[in-house]
């Protein structure tokens, strides 16, 4: 069995859709930044703000490392910028694992991402211009490092039970 990994911007649905499909397949579900914040004993945000994101995103890619290397069969969601440091880009075409890309447009992020933003400190102060430039900049500087990925789904318009059939497909 392969490692599933599940990438791609904040908002676009990976923990929701990873918890889906990890209940059909049976397969359980490991939120790397979840992983992270139990291994150091803190939160994302207290990482960042201790010890700066250089010292995070090499706690990122060990801890990525690790769950790759480990004999259990899990599907993994990444965070969104995981894919973007340290070469784990490439880890997402190594032949142990089903990468994939989970894209949604800049409106469908927007949308989901405005109700809760006081949640995700990059972008709580925002307004609505604002937010849409910083997705927009983002996905751009992001695009190539997610499109490493094996497979690409896209979210856009789809419930969470449509995406999860679409990945159930490439799975099978």
């Amino acid at each position: 069995m392969k490692k599933i990994i599940l990438l791609g911007y904040m908002g676009c649905g990976k923990s929701t859709i990873a918890q889906n499909l990890s209940k059909i397949t049976n397969i359980p579900f490991l939120d790397l930044d979840k992983c992270i914040e139990k291994r150091a004993n803190l939160s994302i945000n207290e990482i960042f703000e201790q010890h700066g994101e250089v010292y995070f995103r090499k706690l990122e890619h060990k801890m990525f490392v690790e769950l790759l290397q480990s004999s259990e069969n899990n599907i993994i969601g990444l965070g969104g910028g995981t894919p973007c440091y340290a070469n784990n880009h490439e880890l997402l075409k190594r032949d142990d694992v089903v990468s994939v890309y989970l894209k949604a447009s800049i409106n469908t992020l927007y949308s989901r991402l405005v109700h809760n933003k006081s949640k995700r400190p990059l972008i709580a102060n925002m307004n609505e211009e604002e937010m849409k430039e910083f997705i927009a900049k983002h996905l751009f500087d992001r695009s190539f490092y997610y499109n490493h990925a094996q497979h690409k789904v896209s979210v856009d318009d789809k419930t969470v039970e449509e995406t999860v059939q679409d990945i159930l497909e490439i799975l099978a």
